[in-house]
């Protein structure tokens, strides 16, 4: 597990850290400056994860079709995921220049709306990239070859924070575009990363049978939109709240806005950890399912989720012990900082909850369950977390601190419901095993 998690983790790290170098690179501008590109990020990957969740699919589907040793099988669904990919395209990146038009009804500082406007007008462009970049990447995981995916992000964010320094600041001859200028660099990363992947599977097939000219099948379509849709809204239930969050904390002042913005950096990067390893969970899981092996479905499950929470354990501690010196690194702007030790305090409560909720979502997903974790992120994030965060924020006047306690709230409830789902699948899974390989043979004779 940890052979797989390891660079899986390490390509997670790689992606958020691109909107961390974003929010770091773009801090002498101001404030305001932090909160747009916060905003314009979270409300950007709001959107585009919905359609790089509708490609979770392939982590079941590839991981499943890999244990039973159909190669065949796997190629069909790189196709059909390239297919999903381009066809998601033009509705996603609709739904990015449909917000931008929104932006004048979300009461935003008047300082922050226009750099929110720009950055998010140039992100709409890396839509495309990124969900080529995504089926691509499931694919190549769910066969186990993981270290091209983490070189991919770790070097396009050398790619990023280069382009941020020449674009924002205008090195180099170029103009000097300010926030904008680091959505420019962010969209070329993007595209970097795609096309990377896209040599590296051309690289390791190179050696196998020759790919057949494939057919698109509407049923293999709907076999993945039907594994993806609920994973699809489950991520973007989450993501999507905490985009409300920082909407909602955009009506603050901008050291409040900022200090959101920073600690949600933070939390997001730790979260990275127990998510890259439920993305191996979800693999060795599916992998064991098409073994037929429900001792290694539930060993690979709780290895996942014991190596999730360690991590969180330690990212709580680091949160608690060390919070100025991890604002620190973002701003020097003593309200900002002394904000954002009341939020960490708050996040640290969460974490292992967070690094929970996360793994089991995976694992669940390598059983084929994307159902479970949808229903309860809609139930524990916007029937209570959200509001209680709203409540305490304007309604009790806790401000920023109000908010992430109600986000903490809901983390929790999401957290218990899943690892209780998850335990319920295990212990019934030898019997449907049994059952289906009866099925099978009785088919078969």
């Amino acid at each position: 597990m940890f052979a797989l998690a390891g660079p899986v983790v390490l390509a997670e790290l790689g992606w958020i850290s691109m909107g961390i170098v974003d929010t770091i690179m773009v801090g002498p501008l101001g404030a305001e400056a932090i909160g747009a590109a916060g905003i314009g990020s979270n409300t950007f990957i709001a959107v585009a994860v919905f359609g790089m969740g509708l490609l979770l699919g392939l982590d079941t589907l590839v991981s499943q079709a890999f244990g039973a040793n159909r190669i065949d099988e796997c190629h069909r669904w790189l196709v059909h995921g390239v297919a999903l990919a381009l066809f998601l395209t033009p509705p996603m990146a609709g739904a990015i220049w449909l917000l931008v038009k929104s932006l004048d009804y979300w009461g935003l500082d008047p300082r922050v709306f226009p750099l929110t406007r720009d950055y998010l007008n140039v992100l709409g462009w890396s839509v495309a990239p990124l969900l080529l970049f995504a089926s691509f990447r499931r694919y190549l995981q769910a066969m186990n070859v993981v270290r091209p995916v983490m070189f991919a992000l770790v070097s396009a964010n050398l790619i990023n924070a280069l382009g941020n320094w020449v674009l924002i600041f205008g090195k180099l001859g170029a103009p000097a575009m300010g926030v904008g200028g680091s959505a420019w660099a962010t969209v070329a990363a993007r595209a970097y990363m795609t096309l990377f992947l896209l040599g590296t599977i051309v690289y390791c097939e190179r050696h196998t049978s020759p790919w057949s000219p494939f057919r698109i099948e509407g049923a293999r379509l709907r076999r993945m939109i039907a594994l993806g849709f609920p994973a699809a809204s489950q991520i973007t239930l989450e993501v999507g709240v905490f985009a409300t969050a920082t909407a909602l904390a955009g009506r603050l002042a901008p050291a409040s806005l900022a200090a959101h913005q920073i600690s949600l950096n933070l939390a997001a990067a730790t979260f990275m950890v127990p998510y890259g390893v439920s993305s191996a969970g979800a693999v060795r899981v599916g992998q064991a399912v098409g073994r037929r092996d429900p001792d290694g479905v539930s060993d690979a499950g709780w290895t996942a989720l014991a190596l999730g929470v360690g991590f969180m354990v330690a990212a709580a501690a680091a949160f608690l012990t060390l919070p100025r010196t991890l604002l620190g690194a973002f701003t020097a702007d003593r309200t900002v900082i002394d904000i954002g030790v009341g939020v960490l305090a708050v996040a640290a409560v969460f974490q292992i909850f967070d690094g929970v909720q996360g793994v089991a979502t995976g694992i669940l997903r390598g059983l084929g369950d994307t159902r479970s974790p949808m229903i309860w992120n809609l139930a524990g994030h916007w029937l209570f977390g959200l509001p209680i965060g709203y409540t305490l924020c304007f309604g009790l006047g806790f401000g920023v601190v109000g908010l992430w306690t109600g986000l903490s709230i809901g983390l929790i409830v999401v957290a218990i419901v899943l690892i209780a789902v998850w335990w319920r699948r295990i212990h019934a899974l030898p019997g449907i095993i049994s059952t289906e390989s009866s099925a099978r043979s009785t088919e078969l004779a």
